[in-house]
């Protein structure tokens, strides 16, 4: 496995020294946080009184705000006609406050729009579509959505820049799709694990030849080992990788298959949900990333997907950190006895109390009959510390709920700060 990714690496960037990366990733983030806060007025707002010189470390990375894409969307809404992207990108077109610049803009639920600027391999997919398994040369099979949405064109300028041919297949069309997999032969296959899953039965139902599709990369969904080992056993080698219509590439799988290695043009914290705090390593929490695009310079954007990163290196010989994979949503908001509890409350509690190490906000019973218990890891159990937090979760929440002392460590490590236990028969 070694001496094959040797041979066959996309870049020199992907086994570079881990300080060498973290140096080169932190002496570009000065520049960036100056480039956000001066040609995007969202970040304008949000940076304002923040002197960019001095972001040069991790830790001053996060005392800067988390932006979420509620608060993206927020704003988009606030200025539809005069800023579709709500004044966070700095390229645009004729009547935009950026006026030039965007090659591309699609739109995402919400609906929030993104724009797609010129560069190239835009979206960074190269380098997980080759660990993937893909060559210069090779035909893919594509398909991801080529409307609205940019998946499609994510993967297919990805493609190019590692020197493939792309057919756009899309989404549907089941029984064209394959006929252009029997007539094409295309090497492998780009989309979602679940439509490749549907086009490998069809073709056994119907007999159509697919034998030429060997490997994939599927994104956009969740991607199970079951799933995987099934496509293996027809002859199939899937990978899979994490990105965004914000982002672009985040992380992506390799032959090792232990967790997703992080891509080299994003900078990636793991913070408690609901705050903006970063928590140790191989602890579950909110994937924040700022990305080092000038086009679209998110700085701290909150994903709202839970991970935790992954101790050690990747085998293939890789330095860059990695992660668990996707491990659920951060936003654990639920509405007790008619009021909404969010994580960045239960967060407050714990701020308000430092003899708290952790804490996890439990509700249970029946509709019309909501109980709430706070669990919370400390050292030992300290003298009236229970009736303080309390008092603490009402003033916070405007609701009761009972105290639990826990050891630390107790809790389960899977980033749940709301866990809803009730029953809804």
């Amino acid at each position: 496995m070694q001496e094959e990714f040797i041979r066959g690496g996309y870049d020199a960037l992907e086994t570079r020294a881990p300080a060498l990366r973290e140096a080169s990733q932190l002496a570009a983030l000065p520049a960036q946080v100056a480039h956000a806060a001066s040609r995007t007025p969202a970040f304008a707002e949000i940076l304002a009184g923040v002197d960019a010189a001095s972001i040069t470390s991790r830790a001053a990375l996060a005392s800067l705000p988390v932006t979420r894409k509620g608060a993206l969307l927020e704003r988009q809404n606030a200025l539809r006609v005069r800023d579709a992207f709500g004044g966070f990108s700095a390229i645009g077109w004729t009547g935009q406050p950026a006026v030039r610049g965007a090659r591309r803009v699609f739109q995402s639920p919400g609906p929030i729009y993104e724009p797609e600027g010129a560069g190239h391999d835009y979206w960074r997919m190269a380098r997980a579509i080759h660990a993937a398994g893909f060559r210069a040369g090779e035909l893919i099979h594509n398909s991801f959505s080529y409307h609205l949405t940019p998946a499609g064109s994510m993967m297919e300028t990805g493609a190019h820049a590692l020197g493939c041919a792309v057919f756009p297949g899309g989404v549907g069309n089941t029984e064209l799709q394959l006929q252009a997999v029997a007539e094409l032969r295309p090497q492998g296959y780009i989309g979602t694990p679940s439509f490749l899953k549907i086009l490998v039965e069809k073709a056994a139902e119907t007999g159509a030849d697919r034998s030429s599709i060997t490997k994939a990369l599927v994104s956009g969904e969740a991607f199970p080992p079951s799933l995987r080992d099934w496509l293996a056993e027809r002859g199939i080698a899937g990978y899979q990788c994490y990105a965004t219509a914000d982002l672009g590439l985040i992380a992506y799988e390799t032959v090792a298959r232990q967790g997703l290695v992080l891509d080299e043009g994003v900078i990636v914290e793991i913070v408690r949900p609901g705050t903006g705090d970063p928590v140790p390593d191989g602890e579950v929490g909110e994937l924040v990333v700022t990305t080092l695009n000038p086009d679209y310079p998110l700085i701290r954007f909150g994903t709202g997907d839970l991970s935790a990163i992954l101790a050690g290196e990747c085998p293939t010989g890789r330095t860059a950190p990695r992660i668990k994979g996707w491990m659920g949503r951060a936003d654990q908001t639920t509405k007790v006895r008619g009021m909404f509890v969010h994580p960045s409350q239960v967060a407050e509690v714990v701020r308000r109390h430092p003899e708290i190490a952790r804490a996890r906000l439990v509700v249970e019973g029946e509709m019309a009959d909501d109980r709430m218990t706070l669990h919370i890891e400390c050292d030992g159990i300290p003298e009236g510390l229970a009736p303080r937090v309390a008092g603490s979760v009402r003033d916070i929440t405007k609701l009761r709920a009972a105290v639990t002392t826990v050891a630390r460590g107790a809790l389960p490590n899977d980033g749940k700060v709301i866990e809803d236990k009730r029953s809804y028969a």
